[in-house]
């Protein structure tokens, strides 16, 4: 069969949409992981599917998978672009829909300029249900790995992150730290690793090594979860502007029982179809 898809990217973090609702397609792990590849199939850092909601509250259900073909709970790019997608493809005329995730429900609003702006819902910092192994909730925990003892904090933003401080986020060792903190056994379904620099009280550095992934250019949950430790510890202020590679987040978080809020710009690339 062919299957059609738009490919998109939120600061360079890049994604294939697919529209399950007007198509009907099941695609396995494997194949997921073969579109995935960069040098054979479509190439991307998620793919984005649009389904049906499940329940009478939202409008439609959003499910995310990684490059490696496995299922993950939240994207906030990607949640950007499902906006975006939905909204040009007239899937619906609204310009604030409420999306159906694995683990809950978010509210997205189009902007102008293509920008979106996500509500991210509450940080979740009680480490049983990052989940992270822990006795007890802290601002700062001590990871042990090879004999050395990395300082983070610990949230999820639907999914699990760790955020460590560093001085210099260009020369931070995102690429192999990351992929051993990703693993660490006291995260049991692995974790997104964070490198942030304060440059004040208002303004973040920031390189995210996505679990699954690898380093991207922006990480919208990341991008929230290091303004959330930011703020646990003392560094930062409400409002956050995150600058990534790939360009800038806006960030905005009262602190503990208040939503968090995301706003970013969106671009479409391409649409075209594919024979599975």
């Amino acid at each position: 069969m062919l299957l059609r898809f738009a490919k998109m990217h939120g600061l360079g973090n890049d994604f294939m949409v697919v529209d399950l609702i007007s198509q009907r397609a099941h695609l396995s792990t494997e194949q997921i992981s073969q579109l995935g590849d960069r040098n054979t199939g479509v190439g991307f850092d998620q793919l984005l599917l649009i389904e049906t909601p499940q329940s009478p509250d939202v409008d439609f259900r959003y499910r995310i998978f990684n490059a490696d073909g496995n299922e993950v709970e939240h994207c906030g790019n990607g949640a950007r672009c499902f906006a975006r997608f939905v909204h040009d493809q007239r899937l619906t005329g609204k310009r604030e829909i409420a999306v159906q995730t694995s683990n809950g429900r978010i509210v997205l609003k189009m902007l102008q300029d293509n920008w979106v702006e996500v509500d991210m819902g509450e940080p979740i910092l009680d480490p049983e249900m990052v989940p992270f192994d822990a006795p007890a909730q802290a601002t700062s925990y001590t990871l042990e790995h090879q004999g050395q003892s990395y300082t983070v904090g610990v949230v999820s933003m639907g999914n699990p992150h760790a955020v460590l401080m560093v001085d210099d986020v260009d020369s931070a060792p995102v690429l192999e730290l990351g992929a051993k903190l990703e693993q660490h056994p006291r995260f049991p379904n692995k974790a997104n690793i964070g490198f942030m620099q304060i440059v004040d009280r208002n303004t973040i550095k920031l390189r995210v090594f996505e679990r699954g992934v690898g380093e991207t250019k922006a990480c919208g949950t990341g991008a929230c979860a290091a303004v959330v430790v930011g703020q646990q510890q003392g560094h930062l202020d409400s409002a956050v502007t995150t600058h990534l590679t790939g360009g800038n987040l806006a960030i905005h978080w009262q602190g503990p029982g208040h939503t968090l809020t995301m706003n970013g710009p969106t671009a479409h690339v391409y649409e075209g179809q594919i024979k599975l």
